[in-house]
Formats: structure tokens, sequence, C-alpha cells
């Protein structure tokens, strides 16, 4: 019959036409990753070649093990033998410091109040001179509280020194404060995410400018650097961080802050 026919031939249509379209390879995805792999082959077009003269400066408690801003790991990060390490400074109550990178204990404890414990004299008296400290001040409740109170600390324990200490902060004001105490130490200003204004950074009176992965360029590299200023880069995106830190090393970055020494430390050598 004629309709059987035609209906054999409408099913064998559809199957030729289904593995058509099967036998294409599926269309790729955009993603977060894959930008960051095209910007890095971008970067690898360079003829330049970053040099092993780059800072280290690592985050206490990159060991997913261990909590921040432990002992534990401020000893793991020395033993990795690292340029810097990164200490962020909370202030108490009582107006003492400490060693704190959240304002609120729950990342460290079971709590979540007021700071109360980890004295940043404590990192002093068991670490010494035998690192370096690259300290993160800001302001508490909008004042300038915990900078005199810095100075003090580490001229007690003999390490107001550029060998010993370097400074950041996302505030201006927390720099200048330190500047006028210690003009002697380099300081860092910070951008936040997608905060970066690149004249304010060139007219910035600051040793080194901070700024997040996402917002590095090699034009921005070349400004910063023909203004003699340092570039330490952060990442705020753990998926693309490891590929990021390739990328930007390769347009000649002076540091970066990372939470995995090895991994680093390797990409450097390349």
């Amino acid at each position: 019959m004629p309709w059987r026919r035609i209906l054999l031939s409408f099913v064998i249509a559809i199957f030729i036409i289904s593995g058509f379209f099967e036998a294409k390879p599926p269309a790729p995805h955009t993603t977060a990753l894959y930008g960051a792999e095209a910007l890095y082959a971008k970067a690898a077009e360079n003829t330049e070649v970053a040099t092993a003269d780059i800072e280290i400066i690592a985050n206490p408690g990159a060991d997913s093990m261990i909590k921040e801003h432990m002992m534990k790991a401020y000893k793991n990060t020395s033993d990795a033998h690292t340029d810097s390490i990164k200490i962020d400074l909370g202030m108490t109550e009582d107006n003492e410091l400490i060693a704190l990178h959240n304002a609120v204990l729950d990342r460290i404890t079971s709590g979540s109040k007021t700071p109360e414990e980890l004295p940043l004299e404590e990192i002093a008296v068991t670490f010494e001179q035998n690192e370096h400290y690259y300290i993160e001040a800001h302001l508490v409740n909008g004042d300038t509280k915990m900078e005199e109170p810095l100075i003090k600390l580490l001229q007690e324990y003999d390490l107001l020194d550029p060998k010993y200490v370097s400074f950041q902060s996302f505030s201006k004001k927390s720099l200048q404060k330190l500047q006028e105490l210690a003009p002697e130490i380099r300081s860092t200003l910070l951008y936040g995410t997608d905060k970066f204004d690149l004249e304010d950074a060139l007219a910035a009176d600051v040793d080194a400018i901070g700024i997040d992965s996402g917002n590095v360029t090699r034009d921005i590299v070349d400004k910063l650097h023909q203004q003699e200023k340092e570039i330490h880069v952060f990442f705020t995106d753990e998926r693309t961080e490891l590929v990021e830190q390739q990328r930007v090393i390769m347009y000649g970055v002076d540091g970066v802050f990372t939470d995995d020494i090895e991994f680093t430390k390797q990409v450097i050598m390349q």
C-alpha cells in the first residue's frame, strides 16, 4: 500500500536525521574557567617571560585541613619557605590586636562573637625575626585605632623593619597613619574586586598596589611599573585561581597572594 511505503520512508528519514545530529560534536559552553584559559593563552603569546623574582605571599590556613590563623597554619606556612606571611588584623572590644580575617570567629571557632583569641604578639613571640609579615590593617568603626598599637607591638619585638614587615590596607586613611608612624615600611594600597581605578592607583603615595586578578591587564602592569609601583595580585575565584596565577605572572607582576604555595612556586619556575 502506498501509505505504508510513505510511513516507512518517513521512519527511515527520522533515523537518518537523528544519526546526523548525534554525530556532530556538542558546541562548547562558555564558562568562567574557559574564559580564564583564553586569557592565559593570550598572555602566553608574549615573548617576554617573567623571572622567578616574584614575591610569594602566603595565606595562613591555605591547607584545607587547618583553620585559618591557627598557630599550626602559621607553622605550616613558615615551613613552606614563602617570602611573606599575610596577617589580617582585628581588634577586640578592649582594643587588643589579634590575627583574624573575618569580623567574627565563625570561620575558626564554633562561635560568632567578637574576637578574643590568638593575639598578634603570640605570633610575634613564636616566629620573631624568622619571617616577613605582610600585615593588613583597616579602620575600626571608621577610625584609625589599630595603627598605633600595631607599631608599638612591632617595636616591642624588634620587628619594625622593612626586612620583617610590610603594611597593606583597603583604606588610604589607615595607610597614611601607618606611613606617618613608620615611613620606612613598605605600604600597599588594596583595591576591592571591580573597584580598581588606574588613575587613582598611579597617583597614590604608596609603594605597591594590591589588585584582584580579574582586573589585571598587561597595560595596567606596565603603567604601574612606569610609576615604580609594585603590583601584588590576589584571587577571589577558586575556580580560576590557578590559571589566573599563570596569566598574571606572565604579565610581570611582582607578587601573588596564594592558597597553594607549591603550585605557585612551580608556575614561577616554569
